[in-house]
């Protein structure tokens, strides 16, 4: 090829390079955006969202900063979920009732993955940070209606706007 004809392929393929790069983007940690779980996990974790949008359809990446001892019961998801730990250790296990001593520790590294509708649980033994991967919409179905954290706060009796004199 000629040196003009090369140039101009080059020149013409910088704007696809740009769009290319702002679809990969670089996430450093102390970076993220941390914000609480959304209604559908239990109080106390916080999300960051790596990319997609994991209320829509397609692929989604986002991290889960769990408390020490955060517990989520169990429940089932309509599409797989990939797990990856990244700091701290989750405690997961199947079936419908939340029992520790079936469970399986995963530390740092460790990798998971539920199929859909694969009843699951799982549990942090420390502060734990959670990679999560799969196709949206993520959607969590719990085994026992009692358990999802949706339902708590309609049966939680209402506070008090009033104030008290």
């Amino acid at each position: 090829m000629k040196p003009s004809v090369v140039s101009a392929l080059i020149v013409a393929c910088l704007p696809a390079a740009a769009l290319a790069m702002d679809d990969h983007p670089v996430k450093q940690p102390d970076a993220l955006k941390w914000s609480a779980a959304p209604p559908a996990l239990p109080a106390g974790s916080e999300v960051a969202v790596l990319y997609g949008d994991p209320a829509s359809s397609g692929p989604y990446a986002l991290r889960v900063r769990m408390p020490a001892d955060y517990k989520v019961p169990p429940h089932t998801h309509p599409t797989a979920e990939n797990v990856t730990v990244i700091s701290g250790t989750l405690n997961v296990g199947m079936g419908a009732t939340l029992d520790t001593a079936k469970s399986e520790a995963m530390g740092p590294g460790a990798f998971a993955r539920m199929e859909k509708g694969v009843q699951h649980y799982a549990f942090s033994s420390g502060p734990t940070i959670i990679q999560v991967n799969g196709m949206g919409p993520f959607e969590i179905m719990y085994v026992n209606p009692a358990d999802d954290p949706r339902g708590m706060a309609a049966k939680a009796p209402a506070e008090s706007t009033t104030g008290s004199k």
